[in-house]
């Protein structure tokens, strides 16, 4: 994708940062973020932000839940829209914190399906942020797009909320996407406390360890966007997942071994328990088996740069300062 202009809605976090920072050499790059003006160091209200010579990026502040005329022109005449808008699952699951959950969600994909019908020129495509969450808990089969199996627990919940607002948007100039994303890997994000259990030792395996862990590279993320945008006929529900999904222990194993961790004390249940209400998260987060295949994406003819685990962790522990994940 060249000479495009693309508007990242919850693009100040981790995964929104990224695909900025992988298209924005060639590309206008828009980010829409809930932050204060001055809770970015590249937040500045309606002017034109390049964060080094090479990247063209604006950022505008909006609240998720109203079409304002300053970013709501971006989204007119865009090429193409992604919403990572959402506030994040990793909380104690509230009655407010689940309120807010799905508002956030509900409310900022109501509000660019607005904008996106208002346009003149309504954008090629939408993508929609998703999670393979969606599926059951699964240890006994992988889940893909055409016989993945659902429940009722409340992370299915959010999803199917999500995607139900999304696909009933009407945009019918505009392509949509939905794309299921896997645990995204990155020098970010869930890498953080990864890096700090390694710190301390505790870089072992959670619960029993035989759980599903459905994951995928930051950059293979970046790169099934650009293919979706260059193949039209992509539309509906696409998973985002490494097709080498692998178990708990081994993630955890691989991760101790290329970092030169030796040691790590395992998590049990009981202990996982506490430790999450401690840190204030869900034990669910962690136990639940995700076992996702990209097979929609597989057939299009994508071919993943990470598709092996090992390599995608040697990639990130590249450009991650070591003392990320060393003690000393």
């Amino acid at each position: 994708m060249k000479n495009s202009k693309i508007v990242i809605a919850g693009g100040s976090g981790f995964i929104g940062q990224a695909i900025a920072k992988f298209f924005g050499k060639e590309n206008h790059i828009v980010i829409l973020s809930r932050q204060s003006i001055n809770g970015h160091r590249n937040v500045l209200n309606r002017r034109l932000i390049k964060a080094s010579q090479d990247y063209n990026i604006t950022y505008w502040r909006w609240d998720g839940e109203h079409v304002e005329k300053h970013w709501a022109c971006e989204i007119d005449g865009a090429d193409l829209v992604i919403n990572l808008a959402g506030k994040s699952v990793n909380c104690r699951y509230t009655a407010q914190n689940k309120k807010e959950i799905f508002d956030s969600r509900i409310n900022s994909t109501n509000v660019i399906g607005e904008a996106v019908r208002m346009a003149v020129n309504p954008p090629k495509l939408w993508i929609n942020a998703s999670s393979a969450t969606i599926y059951r808990h699964a240890d006994d089969k992988p889940q893909d797009e055409y016989n993945g199996e659902y429940q009722d627990d409340f992370s299915v919940q959010v999803c199917k909320r999500w995607e139900k607002a999304f696909f009933d948007q009407r945009t019918p100039f505009t392509r949509k996407v939905a794309l299921r994303m896997a645990i995204t890997l990155g020098t970010g994000g869930v890498m953080i406390p990864y890096f700090n259990l390694l710190k301390f030792g505790l870089g072992g395996y959670q619960g029993n360890g035989k759980q599903m862990y459905s994951w995928v590279h930051v950059d293979d993320v970046c790169r099934t966007i650009d293919w979706m945008f260059n193949n039209p006929d992509a539309e509906g529900v696409f998973n985002c997942s490494s097709p080498q999904p692998v178990t708990n222990k081994i993630f955890m194993s691989t991760l101790r071994k290329i970092t030169q961790h030796t040691f790590g004390l395992p998590a049990f249940s009981p202990i996982l328990k506490i430790g999450a209400a401690l840190i204030g998260t869900e034990k669910e987060l962690i136990l639940k088996s995700r076992w996702v295949l990209p097979k929609k994406l597989l057939e299009s003819g994508f071919q993943f740069k990470y598709a092996d685990l090992d390599a995608a962790i040697k990639a990130l522990i590249q450009e991650t300062p070591r003392k990320k994940y060393h003690l000393f």
